[in-house]
């Protein structure tokens, strides 16, 4: 096994016990990126003499967490003062902000190695495509708007990466390149030095290769319930959640195929389904539930906090730079759908009813207020990755949970005929994120079985 191929959690037990040196590390990786990067397009930046530089001075010093040394990716709409941020848009070529985004300090502060920027869809919203492509299968997107993020993370090019969500930017491209994924609660995580879209809805996330290795990046972030890494040279092992992992035996998971059902395609359907049978051969209690009706209005609503709060966000370029600004946000700011300000403040007040609606499902174990489940399960995406790189995919099963501001963890099941990968997502009451981790914890290796899946009948 290369250096590269470890996860996070594994390169982090060999780098706090000097088996591993982050140099060996990071040149792994950049030989590594140099072979793939021509295929599968997942980066805006990489200066790899800047990498190495970097990571002979963190081999210089004990390690500071278990994020030390681990290669990270940026996406390209997030701040970093050594490198780019040119947010896929013509406006910001080359453009340097001279500081990281909060997030970035975090895990630089923390150890972590950051390797270079991932491309993205332009302002993570709208106008240009990335141009990076599905590892799984080349004629297939990563998704959007985090493609280069969910790319390099799925082709192993680097162990962590950030990625942002406004609809379903992050969670779907976990589980179109078959890897793990976190969207914390909304604002548990700082979005200063992120570009603004939605003020209401913008949250960072990450990605890695394993429910361990979101936990390491949590432990940094300080999510309550996880433990922090106060002394130098703790180990990996040493930093897991505090949230103890619950037995799989009675565990009450919601089978929740949600509002946009007949969105889902064979595909995504099967995944849902053969999940819920993985966890019940395990011993878990899967009961089908449907929300009430008021949370079939939230995907209309997300789309218009989203689009409501976009207007303000590119009204800066819009009068600067009005020539180079792409046609999508143009009609963003000058409100070509015409949304009012009563139906703004509807959409805020329907989704606070609903959050406090669906947090009080769960039990207080999990963060909720002593309710029926413990965990909700429901698809990330309506199934396959499109063909092609224009169509990023649909965020109708994302979209919602963005909106309630809950935290929901991606993982992989399985594969479809074509070899591209199909997931489900684990859903909680805000603020439980560390118990969520620990429930994908235990839940993981039963639904992340592997193989191929037979898909489930649309008739």
């Amino acid at each position: 096994m290369q250096p590269y191929e470890l996860t996070a959690s594994e390169a982090s037990a060999l780098i706090a016990d000097r088996k591993l040196s982050v140099e060996e590390l990071a040149r792994s990786t950049l030989a590594y990126i140099a072979t793939r990067e021509p295929v599968i397009r997942a980066w805006s930046h990489v200066d790899p003499d800047l990498v190495l530089r970097n990571a002979r001075e963190l081999d210089k010093t004990a390690p500071r967490s278990p994020l030390h040394g681990l290669t990270f990716g940026v996406k390209d709409v997030i701040d970093t003062f050594d490198m780019p941020t040119q947010h896929n848009s013509p406006l910001y070529v080359n453009h340097r902000p001279g500081q990281d985004a909060a997030c970035v300090a975090v895990v630089r502060h923390s150890g972590a190695l950051v390797v270079g920027k991932t491309d993205t869809v332009e302002f993570a919203s709208g106008g240009r495509r990335a141009a990076s492509r599905n590892s799984h299968n080349l004629a297939h997107t990563p998704g959007g708007s985090s493609s280069g993020s969910g790319a390099a993370v799925g082709d192993r090019q680097v162990q962590l990466a950030f990625g942002t969500q406004t609809g379903g930017s992050h969670i779907r491209p976990a589980a179109f390149n078959g890897i793990y994924g976190i969207k914390p609660t909304h604002g548990i995580v700082s979005r200063e030095g992120a570009k603004m879209y939605s003020h209401t809805l913008d949250t960072i996330g990450w990605y890695g290769r394993s429910v361990a290795d979101l936990q390491l990046v949590g432990s940094a972030f300080r999510l309550p319930g996880l433990v922090q890494a106060q002394n130098q040279g703790q180990t990996a092992a040493q930093n897991q959640a505090q949230a103890q992992a619950p037995s799989l035996r009675g565990l009450r998971v919601a089978l929740c195929r949600g509002p946009n059902w007949e969105a889902a395609d064979a595909w995504g359907r099967a995944a849902l389904m053969e999940a819920g049978k993985r966890l019940e051969a395990a011993g878990a209690k899967v009961v089908e539930f449907d929300l009430s009706a008021p949370f079939e209005g939230l995907d209309a609503a997300q789309q218009t906090v989203m689009r409501g709060e976009g207007r303000a966000a590119f009204l800066p370029d819009y009068l600067g730079r009005h020539h180079l600004l792409h046609q999508d946000f143009r009609d963003l700011v000058e409100n070509q759908r015409e949304i009012t300000p009563t139906q703004l403040a509807d959409a805020y007040d329907l989704a606070a009813r609903c959050r406090a609606e669906f947090d009080a499902l769960f039990a207080a174990t999990s963060g909720g207020r002593g309710g029926q489940f413990d965990v909700l399960m429901t698809p990330p995406s309506p199934g396959e990755a499109p063909e092609g790189l224009q169509d990023t995919g649909d965020p109708a099963f994302n979209a919602m949970w963005t909106l309630l501001h809950v935290p929901c963890v991606g993982i992989p099941v399985g594969k479809s005929q074509r070899a591209l990968p199909l997931g489900i997502q684990l859903v909680g009451p805000r603020f439980a994120d560390a118990q969520l981790l620990a429930i994908a914890a235990a839940c993981a290796p039963a639904i992340h079985a592997g193989g191929r899946l037979d898909p489930i009948s649309l008739g």
